[in-house]
């Protein structure tokens, strides 16, 4: 069971344009509203192809009626735990050549009574868990070391931990020693406190990551693949994705696929080129739709041990 959470959910609206027009009016083409937030996705993906998944979540407000609403219809498992703040709805534009432009708002204040109910739900979780999955931002009011925290946590239960967040958070929870991080480029490179230009520079910054004490270092890099770094091994990965729709949600299907084939036993080459066609049959789909089984069948990844460090990064 890979058990998520995700502090800071969203209902996410998706709406289509023929372009984003800054301060015009814009017609949408088309629209959809999806249960949203990193940790909600990946455990979406997971049980759209298979994988036992549960995701803890705070809710509250009329958005949070909506959040629950939309999980059930989806046949996504979930624990709610309720709080006096409102979830919060953010806003994604897409182009038809898949350019994104969201809009994202800060998510309601988590007293700390919220936080203690959302730690004890987790708590309950836990003892049926193979991995611990802490994604995504921090709500006003929750403390920068609450994945720290959850690392913590996770080492207690003897429940591996992967982290998918950003800024402070992110770098408190690596401090920890956390068995996985999935950062991006640009979060690796504010991480790391220095730009990341070619691929070289990524794997480098990948290496001293797991020196320093994390188990492995998975590093999404949009249209030029992902690679994953560990105490043994470099590998990358990459699918060529001729008609993209929209890239919102594609990391977490890759996260998602990763943790799927690392959860039965797989090694990380396998897991990652899982991950790899998760996240470009992400792309693929409109709004933050997740994959199905038919949507990984044609997608080809190449894979290289060796990749060229001069390669630039995007």
């Amino acid at each position: 069971m890979i058990v998520t959470v995700t502090p800071n959910p969203s209902v996410d609206r998706t709406i289509t344009v023929p372009a984003v027009r800054v301060g015009e009016v814009n017609r949408a083409l088309s629209s959809r509203i999806d249960p949203g937030g990193k940790g909600i996705n990946v455990t979406r993906a997971l049980t759209s192809l298979g994988s036992p998944s549960l995701a803890v979540l705070p809710t509250g407000g009329p958005e949070g009626q909506l959040m629950t609403q939309l999980l059930t219809r989806a046949g996504v498992a979930y624990r709610a735990v309720p709080i006096v703040g409102q979830t919060r709805m953010n806003v994604a534009a897409v182009e038809p050549d898949g350019t994104t432009t969201k809009l994202n708002e800060a998510g309601p204040v988590l007293e700390g009574t919220d936080t203690a109910a959302l730690l004890q739900q987790l708590a309950l979780e836990l003892p049926s868990a193979d991995w611990l999955v802490a994604c995504g931002s921090l709500p006003p009011g929750v403390p920068d070391d609450f994945y720290a925290r959850l690392v913590t946590v996770g080492r207690e239960h003897a429940v591996r931990v992967a982290v998918d967040s950003s800024g402070t958070p992110l770098a408190a929870a690596v401090a920890a020693g956390p068995d996985l991080i999935k950062p991006n480029h640009e979060e690796l490179a504010e991480l790391v406190g220095t730009p990341l230009t070619t691929l070289g520079e990524v794997i480098d910054a990948a290496h001293e990551l797991v020196a320093g004490g994390v188990g492995a270092v998975v590093v999404s890099l949009g249209a030029d693949g992902a690679v994953l770094v560990d105490s043994e091994r470099c590998v990358w990965a990459g699918a060529r994705v001729t008609k993209p729709l929209s890239t919102v949600g594609a990391g977490d299907c890759l996260l998602a696929g990763l943790l799927s084939e690392l959860q039965t036993g797989h090694d990380p080459e396998r897991a990652l080129v899982a991950g790899t066609t998760w996240g470009a049959a992400a792309v693929r789909l409109p709004g933050s739709v997740v994959p199905t089984t038919a949507d990984l069948q044609d997608i080809e990844v190449t894979i290289s041990h060796h990749p060229d460090p001069t390669i630039p990064i995007s």
